[in-house]
Formats: structure tokens, C-alpha cells, sequence
């Protein structure tokens, strides 16, 4: 018997697959700032800009837009009902 899978060879799958190339360049750029990314912080580009973003998501700042009102509240345009 003969031990083959028909499993193809990994090596074989990584010369077969290829990336698209990226439009910037390959560099991808900061969210806050638009300097260029480093690995230890990705995908920011210094610890500052990470902390920038860590208190915009604190704040509320990113937030969807929804026409539903929070819980317990009344939608802007109908006036809260008395219990």
C-alpha cells in the first residue's frame, strides 16, 4: 500500500498563491496620522497614535449611525410617553 494522501504538497500551495499587489505601495498607512505602519504597533504607527485611538473609542467618538433611540429613551422626533 502506498502511503500518498491526496493532500497536495504545502510547498506546492505557497507557489500558487499570489498576493495581490496593494494600491499604496504595500505600505499600509496609520489611521490617525497616515505615517507608515510598524509591526510591534500595527495597525498603528507609534504607541501615541494607538493611544489616540483607545480614548476616541472611550469617548464614544465611532459610533453607527442608527435611527433606533437607546434603551429607555424616546426617539428624538416623538415625544416620551408618561407612565
Amino acid at each position: 500500500m502506498d502511503d500518498e494522501t491526496d493532500d497536495p504538497d504545502p510547498d506546492e500551495l505557497d507557489k500558487r498563491v499570489v498576493p495581490l499587489p496593494r494600491k499604496d505601495g504595500g505600505r499600509r498607512k496609520c489611521p490617525i496620522c497616515n505615517a507608515p505602519t510598524l509591526h510591534r504597533f500595527r495597525p498603528f504607527c507609534s504607541q501615541r497614535c494607538a493611544d489616540i485611538d483607545l480614548g476616541r473609542w472611550v469617548k464614544g467618538s465611532y459610533r453607527v449611525p442608527t435611527d433606533e433611540a437607546p434603551e429607555g429613551e424616546a426617539p428624538p422626533d416623538r415625544p416620551q410617553e408618561d407612565d
